[in-house]
Parts: structure tokens; C-alpha cells; sequence
């Protein structure tokens, strides 16, 4: 009996054991799955070769002219949807075309991977408008242009609800969207023009409005990571966001330029890009 017993227990102990180490790796796996950064899919569309395009004299390439759309099109699209077009001498968003209500919108991107540059254009927006300027971003499957880059607000601050939302005015005009608010706020009002100016250098980034500099932060660093985590695009609350977001431009530190269907009328001009 006493021998039959140790063989008992000692098959039991066995078992237990067993059905122990397989417990442990299967809460290790799934511990593992999720924490895993989120999959994505950058998408493939054709880009433009930058020094087919004029410069002027302050030697910066000329990519909107006021009479040529060459080099733009849809966010994730191989053409320029039908809400966005040339306006006197403007490139102009318009939210409800007369005779065509059903027009195709969606983001409008330049399709050229920018690294160190100095973005500069001039824009106004509608009465209540909303848009914004989206930069060293990438072209992501299913996903908005703002999953992966950082935001220049354009607002009409008077009007517009969201100038009232986020923390201390980080959504007003000029700027970085939800995480720095430009100040001096010097945006001007609805159907006015503004002048404004990124400026990207090694990580450094500087917003410029109406000829003052606004907002500074330097991207890749503690202090960008403690930016986006108290922001809409923390880990916690959008973990995609969060895992582009946080190395901006990806492995090239590059990405293009773009403007925001946020469903309200936009004009741009005179946009120039100096490479650095």
C-alpha cells in the first residue's frame, strides 16, 4: 500500500508540474501579445522628384504656383479628389461644391518625403473653419494622415469650438495640435490672410505665425514622448498613434506634407518648401 501510494503522489506532483509550466507560458504569451506594438501597413503610391520643381529667390522650391496642382494628390489616393482645386489663384478645399454635393474629399498630401526643410505658405479659413498642416508624415493603410505626423492647426479662433477645448489654448492656430499652445496667439480672423512657416532641422521644430515664432519642441526625445502621452494620442488611448507618433518619419525621418479635410472651406498660396 505504502509503495502504491508514493507511486500516486508522485504521478500527481508530475502532472501538476506539468500543467504548471504550460500555465505559466501561455500567460506569458498572452502577456506578450498584448503589449505588442500595433501592425500597420504603409501604403506604396508614387512620389515626385523635387527638383523638377522652380525655386525662387530665397532658393526654396516652389510647389504651388497658383495654377498647377503637380505633385499633389489624395492622402492614400493616386489623384486629387474632387473638393479640392485652384480658386483664384488659390488652392482651395471646398466643403459643398454648388452642383456636386457628393464631390470626393479627404486629406490632399505634396508627394514628396521631406527630411530638414522650411515650410512656408499663406492661408485663411471660413467662418467656424477647421484644418490643419500635417508634416514628416507617412501614407498609412486605413488610417488618417494624423496617426503619424504632428499638427499645425489652422483655426478660425473666434468661432470655432475647439480654439475652447484642450489644455491652455493647445488647439488654437498655429498650434502643435492637443500638446503646445502657439504663443503669442496671433492668428488673425476668418477670411484674413495668415502667414505661415514649419521649420524642420535635426529633430528640432519651430512653428511660425504671421512672422513671430509660436511654438518649439524637438521630436524623438523624452520630452516628445511625455508630450504625446498627456495628449489624445497617448498609449493608452490610441496605442497606433502613439507607436507612429513617437518616431515620427520612421526609420528615414521623412514624410510628406499635407493639408486637413476637417469639412469647413480652406485657401493656401504662395507654398514653398527650402530644403535644408
Amino acid at each position: 500500500m505504502r509503495s502504491k501510494f508514493n507511486y500516486l503522489f508522485a504521478g500527481v506532483a508530475a502532472l501538476t508540474f506539468s500543467f504548471g509550466v504550460d500555465t505559466s507560458q501561455h500567460v506569458q504569451a498572452q502577456t506578450k501579445k498584448e503589449t505588442a506594438a500595433p501592425s500597420y501597413k504603409l501604403s506604396n503610391f508614387s512620389k515626385v522628384d523635387i527638383k523638377k520643381f522652380p525655386k525662387n529667390s530665397k532658393g526654396a522650391y516652389v510647389i504651388f504656383d497658383g495654377k498647377s496642382t503637380e505633385g499633389w494628390r489624395g492622402y492614400n489616393k493616386d489623384h486629387i479628389p474632387a473638393k479640392w482645386g485652384i480658386e483664384d489663384g488659390t488652392l482651395k478645399f471646398t466643403a459643398k461644391p454648388k452642383g456636386n454635393e457628393k464631390a470626393e474629399g479627404g486629406d490632399l498630401i505634396f508627394a514628396h518625403d521631406f527630411k530638414n526643410f522650411e515650410l512656408e505658405f499663406e492661408w485663411k479659413i471660413s467662418h467656424a473653419g477647421n484644418s490643419g498642416t500635417f508634416f514628416l508624415a507617412k501614407e498609412v493603410e486605413g488610417q488618417p494622415i494624423y496617426i503619424s505626423s504632428p499638427e499645425y492647426q489652422l483655426l478660425d479662433n473666434d468661432n470655432h469650438p475647439d480654439a475652447k477645448q484642450g489644455v491652455d489654448g493647445n488647439r488654437k492656430s498655429a498650434s502643435l495640435y492637443d500638446m503646445i499652445p502657439a504663443k503669442p496667439q496671433n492668428g488673425k480672423p476668418a477670411g484674413e490672410w495668415n502667414l505661415a512657416k514649419i521649420v524642420v532641422n535635426k529633430g528640432k521644430v519651430t512653428h511660425y505665425q504671421n512672422g513671430v515664432k509660436v511654438v518649439e519642441y524637438d521630436l524623438w526625445t523624452p520630452q516628445w514622448i511625455a508630450l504625446l502621452q498627456s495628449s489624445k494620442f497617448s498609449e493608452a488611448k490610441w496605442p497606433l498613434a502613439y507607436e507612429l507618433l513617437s518616431q515620427v518619419g520612421g526609420k528615414s525621418k521623412s514624410g510628406v506634407i499635407g493639408f486637413q479635410d476637417h469639412g469647413d472651406d480652406v485657401w493656401l498660396k504662395n507654398i514653398t518648401v527650402k530644403v535644408l
